[in-house]
């Protein structure tokens, strides 16, 4: 896994002046090589365990074991993919964040400037693609805001002829397997294991798209991965006179000019190689944070003008966007978060999804308790559709606390799905020993009551639970 937390080591390293006073930037580096492989270990002990709240466990032990400035920095990105694989994408923002800097060739704001105003990205972007053959989409892996508005982009896309999805961090030995299946597991890449980037996957291979890898072989870092990642991407599209590619990548490798880590990026390497202009659309620059200092100075200025509900990119009279950095085409800006019941409401996928409300009744004191919904027509080894954990204690405590008896707060929480379906809902111990199960249906029209429903679980009866917080339970069967 090291390929995947390479840019972030020179990232932090530039930054060795504020995060170590005391040490030389060699000094702070060599300490977060050594971090770094320490990280591997523990995520290499963490996948002896097959359920992800086991391993999250074992990740959020390290973590609280271990309080050096460069181990946490290193290992505090590790621990927030994690936190965002079992669905809690708020601590995985306080665990890795990347505080956004104005730089100097920032593009002015387009706020208060003549000729431009925002309209919705879902609306906009298709229109501006269809006059290319390639769009790139860009994301913060451990920020699963920045995959949502790909998600719904994926659909308008695949209506202007796009129908080919490439998707970083697939692994090559899962591909033909996930295109039959039709849904990713954890067999089919690495930050597929999230809810919504499988999700978004799932979404395309539904929608016709022909899902494709395209990363790197594990020996090329840097530059030549870069190059590599933009060649695979080339053949692609040599192979295929026909094919017209939706990209999905992190970070600054959609980045057209300008620095880049020093070297090229994949973008430019692609550009190069192929002759072909992507369209290349920036989600990770204008979003918001908890902790609002490690906004981007114009989030919130535009936030306040604009008062966006759904994401959106500004435009000028002749309906050209706007980029805040040079080698974009457009910056797509996400709305203030908000969160019911510890999780955001921005898992909503911008209308596509209802939340469900679950108490956590249901998990007879099992804590803590995953549940998850996976769709009915899908294997027991697909990566659900929406997971989170539900525990009195919260997971970031760090001392290793169990509660087993006693009076408390017996948690609620809200999942996030698709209406008009049916999905089969698991709750699972911390190692994975199952508690129970039983087929749900979404109805768009209404969320269901808080309830403590009947499972079907090894050894259990059901109960009929009122949570301090929430009304009695009503069908207890």
């Amino acid at each position: 896994m090291r390929l995947l937390v390479q840019p972030i080591l020179v990232l932090l390293a530039a930054g060795a002046a504020t995060c170590a006073l005391a040490q030389t930037p060699a000094q702070w580096r060599a300490e977060q090589v050594e971090a770094m492989d320490k990280s591997d270990a523990i995520m290499q002990r963490a996948h002896a365990r097959k359920d992800p709240l086991a391993q999250y466990q074992v990740m959020r032990r390290a973590y609280a074991s271990d309080g050096r400035p460069a181990f946490r920095a290193i290992f505090g990105q590790y621990l927030s993919w994690y936190q965002t694989f079992i669905g809690d994408y708020h601590d995985a923002e306080l665990s890795f964040s990347i505080q956004q800097k104005a730089l100097a060739d920032d593009a002015p704001s387009p706020v208060g400037q003549p000729g431009w105003h925002p309209v919705p990205a879902l609306d906009y972007l298709p229109q501006l693609a269809k006059k290319y053959r390639v769009v790139f989409l860009n994301e913060a892996h451990n920020i699963a805001l920045t995959r949502t508005l790909t998600v719904r982009l994926l659909k308008p896309l695949r209506e202007q002829g796009f129908n080919v999805f490439a998707v970083e961090t697939l692994y090559p030995s899962d591909v033909a397997a996930l295109n039959q299946r039709g849904y990713p597991t954890a067999a089919s890449g690495f930050y597929t294991r999230e809810p919504i980037y499988a999700e978004m996957v799932r979404t395309a291979l539904k929608l016709g798209y022909k899902v494709v890898a395209y990363e790197a072989d594990t020996n090329h870092t840097g530059n030549a991965r870069e190059a590599q990642q933009a060649e695979n991407l080339w053949k692609i599209l040599k192979d295929d006179p026909k094919a017209r590619l939706v990209v999905n990548a992190g970070y600054a490798h959609i980045q057209k000019t300008g620095q880049f880590l020093g070297a090229q990026s994949m973008a430019e390497h692609f550009i190069k190689d192929a002759g072909i202009q992507p369209l290349s659309i920036e989600q990770t620059i204008l979003i918001p944070h908890i902790d609002r200092s490690m906004n981007h100075p114009d989030y919130d200025p535009i936030i306040a003008a604009a008062h966006p509900s759904q994401p959106i990119v500004f435009i000028n009279k002749d309906g050209q966007p706007w980029s805040l950095r040079p080698g974009y085409d457009a910056s797509v800006i996400f709305p203030q978060e908000h969160f019911a019941y510890g999780r955001p409401t921005w898992a909503r996928l911008w209308g596509a999804r209802v939340p469900y409300t679950v108490n956590g009744a249901i998990c007879q004191r099992h804590w803590p308790c995953m549940v998850a919904a996976r769709y009915a027509d899908e294997g027991p080894a697909a990566i659900p559709a929406d997971r989170m954990v539900l525990d009195p204690v919260p997971l970031m405590t760090v001392d290793d606390i169990k509660i087993t008896s006693g009076d408390y707060s017996i948690p609620i929480g809200q999942l996030y799905l698709r209406p008009d379906h049916r999905y089969l809902l698991t709750l699972t111990d911390e190692q994975g020993h199952s508690i129970g199960s039983q087929t749900i249906g979404v109805s768009a029209a209404t969320d269901p009551p808080a309830t403590a429903a009947s499972m079907a679980g090894p050894g259990m009866n059901c109960i009929a639970a009122t949570a301090p917080t929430a009304p009695a339970n009503p069908t207890c069967q």
